[in-house]
């Protein structure tokens, strides 16, 4: 390892209720909801009827006809990102050697909703068991394979160095960024264009999560159904979006005068071995994957001004999280907002974890906390100020993040002003 400095020069994130890091922040900040009743397909079978859609055209953000035909919506938000996000740095990629720029791009269900239609495609609507590989699109396979989404952003960027999509279920978002930290921080690349992007809104993602009722069913309000640390919520609102970032070292950064939004000074991740969508109640895991994370940043818990939850919106994992905040900064947990955007944009599975460290980096820009939307009756067992319904203005120096998914997975990344003391 070099021990060299990771810094965010370049942020993009398409997100409900905004194409862009503009409207993401205007709405966060102003405490907006974009969660609505499901447009994409006729949502009445179903036992969750809501989602966070994005009104997205991708010919207007700048991709031809023909990228559009060969890529699913997924791997649209990621390109579309990932070259807002180059020219958001400032950085001239021509000038760096295309084999020290690398890419690394997080998604939890890949092209679902590519998939998804190119099956009632090739089915007839599912009236052929044997369906007829005739009618389906000539680039199907690049819908079978993640991968296709780091290769549509390495070429959209030119980047010709490591190159890999990173699939953890709910934390792929921030696994993503912290593997394109630790190649930045061992000397492999000099660039990573990283980040995370999830379309899941389909027939097919809606089934697999009414079967296991992780869903709201709260589809008579749905600007007010995620509900996260409230005592009425009842599941979480399903969305879509991504987040990508330019990485860079930080001498190399101030060199070129690049703005720097914040280092990304710790990240670690932990397993529980535990249960595929158990979570055991002490939130130990967390709580690791949390203090290793403060070590690698050489941070004390009393540093942490803002915590950016997971708050997904079910009760296990608002009270798991909960558990593990209080277990790994001790009194601290109490003194400290935490907050989860999810209330206003839903959970994008994969992209979520991306889309939260924008979120952090925003926090720290502007020195305001997101708030946590809809909370109008805490949970008594969920006992932290939670920013309920408003933003606040506070200075943010460091913030903690943090990211729970299916299969135990539970990782944590610290955000930080690169002029503050270090241990």
């Amino acid at each position: 390892m070099t021990g060299r400095r990771v810094v965010i020069t370049g942020i993009e994130v398409l997100a409900p209720g905004g194409v862009g890091a503009k409207d993401f922040w205007s709405l966060l900040s102003e405490g907006r909801t974009a969660t609505r009743g499901i447009t994409f397909f006729d949502p009445t079978p179903f036992r969750s009827r809501v989602a966070a859609e994005i009104d997205f055209d991708p010919e207007l953000h700048g991709l031809t006809p023909q990228e559009v035909r060969r890529m699913d919506r997924a791997a649209q938000f990621a390109v579309v990102a990932a070259r807002c996000a180059v020219a958001d740095s400032g950085i001239d990629l021509d000038a760096y050697d295309p084999y020290r720029v690398g890419v690394t791009i997080g998604s939890a269900v890949g092209a679902t909703m590519g998939l998804d239609q190119e099956y009632n495609v090739v089915s007839d609507s599912g009236r052929l068991h044997l369906v007829d590989h005739r009618y389906a699109v000539p680039h199907l396979y690049n819908y079978l394979v993640p991968s296709s989404f780091a290769a549509e952003v390495a070429w959209a960027v030119g980047a010709q160095g490591p190159s890999s999509v990173v699939s953890t279920g709910c934390t792929s978002g921030i696994d993503s960024v912290g593997h394109a930290v630790e190649l930045i921080r061992e000397g492999s690349v000099d660039v990573m264009v990283a980040g995370s992007s999830d379309a899941p809104i389909s027939p097919i993602t809606m089934a697999c999560f009414d079967a296991i009722k992780a869903t709201t069913p709260r589809y008579d309000n749905p600007e007010h159904a995620s509900r996260p640390f409230d005592n009425t919520r009842n599941g979480f609102v399903l969305g879509e979006g991504a987040a990508v970032f330019v990485l860079e070292e930080l001498h190399s950064a101030r060199r070129r005068g690049a703005h720097v939004y914040a280092e990304i000074a710790g990240y670690a991740t932990r397993s529980n071995a535990y249960h595929m969508t158990g979570l055991r109640a002490d939130g130990a895991e967390m709580a690791e994957a949390i203090r290793v994370t403060l070590d690698e940043a050489r941070t004390n818990a009393t540093d942490i001004d803002y915590v950016n939850a997971h708050g997904s919106g079910t009760k296990q994992n608002d009270r798991h999280e909960t558990a593990a905040f209080k277990r790994s900064l001790g009194d601290h947990a109490y003194r400290t907002p935490v907050s989860s955007i999810k209330s206003m944009i839903g959970h994008s599975l994969g992209a979520i974890g991306s889309i939260e460290i924008a979120a952090s980096a925003f926090a720290m820009e502007y020195n305001v906390v997101p708030p946590t939307a809809n909370l109008h009756t805490p949970d008594p067992e969920c006992d932290l100020d939670y920013v309920p319904l408003v933003a606040r203005e506070q200075r943010v120096d460091t913030v903690l993040t943090v990211g729970s998914g299916f299969g135990g997975f539970q990782s944590a990344m610290v955000l930080a002003r690169p002029e503050r003391n270090r241990g």
